[in-house]
């Protein structure tokens, strides 16, 4: 099995920044996919970021592109989400993900271990 856990969320101001780090431990690979995803009240689960095993690729949904960054180190077997300019319309929960695979997925069902999820608020 995998765990995954989210840190790193809170409460900013438009425009402001935070990061947020998922730490996976257990039955890892070190150079499996993991995303980022978000789900805000009454929407559905949408993706934000992913990247994948070596580093090498990364994606990111039009919403976020050039202000949020997905980064990971291997030898820690964690990720982090730095998210810059923050808007309101980024207030969600943010789960990261991972995929039994070195290749990105673009879709939530494409993941097969989830974190707990870190709540991002965001105020006008």
């Amino acid at each position: 099995q995998v765990q995954l856990v989210e840190s790193g969320g809170g409460l900013a101001q438009a425009g402001g920044s935070l990061r947020l780090s998922c730490a996976a431990s257990g039955r890892t690979a070190s150079n499996n996919a993991m995303a980022w995803f978000r789900q805000a009240p009454g929407k559905e689960r949408e993706s934000v970021a992913h990247i994948s095993g070596t580093g090498g690729t990364t994606y990111y949904a039009d919403s976020v592109k050039g202000r949020f960054t997905i980064s990971r180190d291997n030898a820690k077997n964690t990720v982090w989400l730095q998210m810059n300019s923050l808007k309101p319309e980024d207030t969600a929960v943010y789960y990261c993900a991972l995929r039994r695979f070195v290749s990105i997925g673009r879709s939530w069902d494409n993941y097969n271990y989830w974190g707990q999820g870190t709540q991002v608020t965001v105020s006008s």
